[in-house]
């Protein structure tokens, strides 16, 4: 008798994701769920990360996948042609071609916890924290403190260890050597959230695409005080990039207790758009901007 586990169909994989990251539980404006794909058809191999691009979709080809799981959307907003003369189309026409069936969980798995939240707080070195936001009903982003505080410099010198290499690396406003214990954290593009992290009292507040006036301005208001909250902007693709362990994690471990088998692999392609910096200075040779003298403890 035959006591291998069964092969799982897509409806199983996709039924075990939205236990995990149940679609209502996604913004308003939010594209998330099946993408493509038969719900019928068998999955064995599973590709995970971050964005649905070209590149990625050739990878889970290479790969043999049945199925890619991304975080951003394919499809977030309306299109009006599938032709491949567009990267959209080009895409949808080469998931359907090779039967490779796609889905989303977007800011479902960002509200999630475990989430996008606790595994940017993790890898900052956070234990126990509480919501940075609560949007729509949902905790988004995550704030807690450090068993001991360190110096700024180190923070970011810990997540750089801990995210996958990008061209631009960390950047990062204050002094390097600046205590901080009090950390605010929140996955992708966090520059409207600075109300929240003045709020909080965070010490430091490490998020990613933050742009030039909405920062300028945290900082500008920072000076007139301590010179905190600090920022630390650790790229859009990096910071969510560090959820895809845990979904590998609880997808398997979902799949398995149904009774059934996936193999599980993490994208090895890098989605972040950017392909080298030319000038960039380290904290030993940058000059520190007016904001951060004045901020300086």
């Amino acid at each position: 008798m035959d006591t291998s586990p069964a092969v799982a169909s897509l409806r199983e994989v996709v039924a075990a994701l939205e236990q995990l990251y149940p679609p209502e539980h996604a913004q308003s404006w939010d594209r998330v769920g099946l993408v493509a794909g038969d719900p019928d058809q068998p999955v064995r191999r599973v590709l995970l990360a971050v964005d649905p691009t070209l590149a990625v979709i050739a990878e889970a080809q290479e790969r043999a996948a049945d199925l890619v799981v991304t975080h951003h959307p394919l499809l977030l907003r309306g299109i009006h042609s599938v032709a491949t003369t567009t990267a959209k189309g080009a895409a949808v026409t080469a998931l359907v071609v090779s039967d490779t069936a796609l889905y989303c969980a977007h800011t479902n798995a960002d509200v999630a916890d475990p989430g996008v939240g606790q595994a940017l707080a993790l890898a900052c070195g956070l234990g126990h924290t509480e919501a940075l936001v609560v949007t729509e009903g949902r905790e988004l982003g995550r704030v807690g403190d450090l068993t001991e505080s360190c110096s700024l410099g180190d923070l970011a010198r810990r997540l750089a260890d801990r995210l996958p290499p990008t061209a631009g690396g960390i950047r990062v406003s204050g002094p390097p050597e600046a205590r901080v214990r009090r950390v605010a954290v929140l996955g992708g593009a966090g520059d409207t959230a600075f109300p929240q992290v003045r709020a909080c009292d965070a010490d430091v507040y490490v998020t990613s695409d933050l742009r030039h006036h909405p920062a300028l301005e945290a900082r500008e208001e920072a000076a007139v005080g301590d010179g905190r909250p600090y920022l630390v902007d650790a790229g859009h693709y990096a910071s969510e990039w560090l959820w895809l362990p845990s979904l590998a994690e609880r997808l398997g471990a979902a799949m398995e207790a149904a009774g059934t088998t996936v193999e599980i692999e993490i994208s090895s392609v890098r989605t972040d758009p950017w392909d080298f910096v030319v000038g960039a200075a380290g904290p030993e040779t940058t000059t520190p901007s007016t904001q951060t003298k004045r901020g300086m403890p």
